[in-house]
């Protein structure tokens, strides 16, 4: 495994984190779940990347990792690096979504009550909420440090105003922000245009998810909608709508230009996000042994050609490619 630097910051995180958003919930199977968690531990990823709401249902995803902390990893707690976030909706009524304090210190309570522990070793805003000024959720989240419930801090999807914004008021506190998550992928390149120069010159180390395009950069659309894929799902982040024929086109492209490299068109698009030098760490997300270690494969070739640079952005940099 390789490990970054995160900002300014003490800390090392491994090149791919694995993330629990989906696989790890209450309808999956927790035995496949369990065995991607330690197998991952085993080479060397030691960051797991939570949300109060990962599931379905939600917390159930944070509830199954517990049940592996507490079980096969009981004694490696300060080997690994565990995060969780808060800002989405998570339970009904009004006190169940959003960045108030109320809410943030909440569903750290709960997320830490499900998942076994003492502490985060960091908690995200989830989002940024507009309908919270943002000097209170960063003073929720600058308590929690405080409170010994977290060891750091960070923000996900933070528009660049706010981002600035959230940077400076937990750098007055003496609470800087560890990590900026944000979505990156060869189809979705906004954040690296807008956040991540944000991110770097105030210290912040840069977390990338879905850097698979919700699974059109891993080739499985590349001869239609699979029965069992997420597109073919009537609800879901990725829509069959979004699996345009110009972007299952574009992923054939790049699929050969993956081939000449001797990797899988999932291999490139993880080496591609990792070839930016500002990225701490990639989240992957899998769903099964075999497709993490494949995904992991990944670092064995990360370096591009200013050739193979060129044709990937000719490929990409299209309107009706992107996200």
């Amino acid at each position: 495994m390789i490990y970054r630097r995160s900002g300014h910051s003490g800390i090392q995180l491994p090149a791919f984190s694995l993330g629990l958003w989906h696989n790890f919930g209450g309808v999956d199977d927790f035995t496949v779940a369990r065995d991607m968690v330690l197998r991952a531990f085993d080479n060397g990823i030691c960051h797991f990347d939570l949300a109060n709401n990962y599931g379905p249902p939600p917390g159930s995803a944070e509830t199954n990792f517990g049940r592996i902390l507490s079980g096969e990893l009981k004694s490696h707690r300060d080997e690994l690096f565990i995060s969780s976030k808060a800002g989405h909706d998570m339970w009904e009524g009004v006190y169940g979504t959003g960045s108030s304090r109320k809410n943030i210190i909440a569903s750290c309570d709960q997320s830490l009550q499900r998942t076994r522990l003492d502490y985060f070793d960091i908690f995200y805003s989830h989002r940024y909420d507009p309908t919270t000024p943002i000097e209170e959720t960063m003073q929720a989240l600058i308590d929690l440090v405080r409170q010994g419930k977290a060891l750091y801090v960070g923000i996900s999807k933070y528009p660049k105003a706010q981002q600035e914004q959230a940077y400076a008021i937990l750098r007055e506190a003496h609470v800087p922000c560890l990590l900026s998550q944000y979505r990156c992928s060869l189809f979705d390149q906004k954040a690296k245009h807008d956040n991540f120069d944000c991110a770097q010159s105030n210290g912040s180390g840069i977390i990338c998810f879905s850097p698979l395009a919700q699974g059109i950069l891993s080739g499985k659309y590349n001869k239609g909608i699979p029965e069992d894929s997420r597109a073919a799902k009537p609800t879901g982040f990725l829509q069959a709508s979004q699996v345009t024929a110009e972007r299952v086109e574009a992923a054939r492209q790049l699929e050969e230009i993956a081939n000449a490299r001797h990797q899988t068109l999932a291999q490139m698009s993880l080496a591609w996000v990792l070839s930016d030098p500002r990225v701490t760490s990639v989240i992957i997300g899998t769903s099964s042994v075999n497709q993490l270690m494949t995904n992991i494969s990944a670092l064995d070739n990360l370096d591009f050609s200013e050739e193979e640079l060129k044709i990937i952005d000719e490929i990409v940099q299209k309107p009706t490619i992107s996200f």
